[in-house]
């Protein structure tokens, strides 16, 4: 089992015709991801990597039931960011239940103009500003490993969540924790903007349900309550598998950004400290160095066992 992708999931990609879509594509397919269409306005007709090209998501839709006998699962936008806002909304409105929001600087407007429709469709999504989601020797949505043979050299499967708000920490706490022998069963950079979809909170629920995950481990950043708010799932109990932390921006002030838009510190809030404290008086182990957290994780799964 795994958390929002594997090798069932149909998948389409908004903007396949596209330089980053084709490269996108070619990564999924070589991964094992089924992608079953793409779309791009005034493209129908044409294919890209042997995935056929529609206009629509609502043709992609009908084209995936007929073709593949349900509906599409996941779509992965990667289209221009001004052009993000009205692709998701034309998914969630076409029944599509989880997005990937690739681009980066999306108005956070759009954002939330986003978050709104698919609260009301009761659909979900990952980012803006994300590299996507990978589960090690199944499948994976976006961009995160680049290529597929990278991606498959680089993540071992296993047993352990992965939650992190860096993109390229999260291909390196994967890669760190196979080199230690430990597996990873999902990894998911939420995103680094300000608004986003799934948060830390989030995923942890959904890893909470995994029943082939045994552990979560999150690379945090100063800013926002995301972590803090793990935190109080934990002290809920309603998030009770262990969790391994390293907060990134210990030496960042008041007003400093640190990486991306999410991660500010404003008026005392989403401090270091803060979280540190928030995560260890919850339970978690909380570690000063990010080089410890393959170390302290098999501790932690040792301690399972």
């Amino acid at each position: 089992m795994a958390i929002i992708i594997d090798e069932t999931k149909n998948v389409i990609v908004q903007g396949i015709t596209g330089r980053e879509g084709q490269a996108r594509t070619q990564l999924m397919l070589g991964y094992g991801t089924s992608v079953v269409a793409g779309c791009t306005p005034g493209k129908a007709g044409q294919e890209v990597l042997g995935v056929p090209v529609f206009d629509t998501v609502a043709d992609a839709q009908q084209h995936s039931r007929h073709v593949h006998g349900r509906d599409v699962d996941i779509s992965v936008v990667l289209v221009p960011a001004r052009f993000v806002k009205n692709a998701a909304i034309e998914a969630i409105e076409a029944g599509v239940k989880m997005l990937v929001l690739v681009p980066d600087r999306v108005p956070v407007w759009d954002a939330m103009e986003i978050a709104a429709c698919a609260e009301k469709h009761q659909a979900r999504f990952v980012g803006p500003n994300t590299l996507g989601v990978i589960s090690p020797g199944r499948a994976v949505v976006g961009m995160i490993g680049g290529r597929a043979e990278s991606a498959k050299a680089w993540f071992k499967p296993g047993r352990v969540g992965v939650i992190s708000r860096s993109g390229g920490m999260s291909s390196s706490t994967a890669y760190y924790l196979g080199k230690a022998g430990i597996g990873t069963s999902t990894i998911c950079h939420i995103g680094g903007d300000s608004v986003l979809g799934l948060r830390i909170p989030d995923v942890a629920l959904m890893f909470e349900q995994d029943e082939q995950t045994d552990a979560i481990v999150l690379f945090g950043e100063i800013g926002g309550s995301m972590e803090e708010d793990l935190a109080e799932l934990m002290r809920a109990g309603r998030v009770t598998k262990p969790v391994v932390a390293y907060i990134g921006g210990k030496a960042a002030k008041e007003g400093t950004r640190f990486s991306h838009a999410g991660a500010i510190i404003e008026g005392g809030k989403g401090t270091h400290a803060g979280k540190v404290k928030a995560l260890s008086e919850a339970g978690a182990v909380v570690v000063e160095s990010f080089g410890d957290l393959p170390e302290a994780t098999g501790r932690v799964l040792a301690g399972q066992s």
